[in-house]
């Protein structure tokens, strides 16, 4: 009875141990991040916060978000981005934060800017304005089931590909499609967007890894 005792609780134990690791382990079992949308807008026709700089989709991989003209409404949603995201990413080659808002938000920008500055390197927080017109056509070519309000602003945040494709889950996985994650809810930032992001990072790593060697070869 001992013994039997002692494989009880060994097994009590460890079968909780091995499905946190399981869990835990982040990375889902595919190589890539699945293609949603191909035909998102460039952002030409948007200006940054200063005039020589250039801002682009193409050739970075993007976290994409719509603050709208009450910034300090969505705050939070950069601070929780900033934190769970931004920071442990954004040493990564090509890696940016773009976030889209209409003309007049200039000000409160470079504002959230210098505070999210005091926490973190922000050189690779980048801003664009634009009329609403704009913004909205430029929303609407991500092509997902979200809406902007009034203000021009949503909680969800999207990532875009260096060739201007929207990212994410096709329901292949869990059979749930998602477009965009939540930054309002650090359950949804932690729980699915970080894993993401681990995912299509760990992609491009490995393609630059086979370029080196092939340009060896």
């Amino acid at each position: 009875m001992g013994k039997k005792k002692y494989l009880v609780l060994g097994i009590l134990f460890i079968l909780p141990l091995v499905a946190y690791l399981f869990f835990a382990s982040g990375v889902h079992n595919f190589a890539k991040l699945p293609v949603l949308n191909q035909n998102v807008k460039s952002v030409q026709s948007f200006s940054g916060l200063s005039n020589d700089e250039e801002i682009k989709l193409q050739d970075k991989i993007t976290i994409l978000g719509f603050l709208g003209e009450d910034i300090y409404n969505k705050q939070g949603n950069a601070f929780n981005l900033n934190q769970k995201i931004y920071k442990k990413n954004h040493e990564f080659r090509d890696f940016q934060f773009v976030m889209v808002l209409p003309y007049g938000s200039e000000e409160a920008a470079k504002e959230l800017l210098k505070e999210l500055g005091a926490i973190t390197d922000v050189s690779e927080w980048k801003f664009l304005f634009g009329t609403t017109e704009q913004i909205q056509s430029f929303f609407n070519s991500l092509q997902t089931p979200y809406t902007l309000d009034n203000r021009m602003a949503t909680n969800y945040v999207f990532i875009i590909d260096k060739d201007g494709n929207l990212r994410g889950r096709d329901g292949s996985i869990d059979d749930k499609k998602i477009y965009g994650y939540d930054a309002s809810s650090v359950a949804d930032i932690t729980n699915v967007m970080e894993d993401d992001v681990k995912v299509i990072l760990a992609e491009y790593r490995l393609a630059l890894k086979k370029y080196k060697a092939d340009r060896k070869n």
